[in-house]
């Protein structure tokens, strides 16, 4: 129990350095790039939970 709460702790400290820095560094994008990768979230999440509930069905 222990090991699990220090790689939660670390991971949640890294998340907190990281975030940021992704922020600042990271570039900004248009609205365009956004609306063009936004379409192809829905079918991703889609074919995800199929896959899963074929993995949890049959195997």
């Amino acid at each position: 129990m222990g090991n699990l709460l220090i790689v939660l702790g670390a991971l949640f400290v890294l998340l907190l350095l990281v975030v940021p820095l992704i922020e600042r560094f990271g570039g900004k994008q248009s609205d365009r790039d956004i609306s063009k990768l936004s379409r192809f979230i829905l079918p991703l999440v889609a074919l995800l939970l199929l896959l899963q509930a074929i993995r949890h069905f049959f195997f």
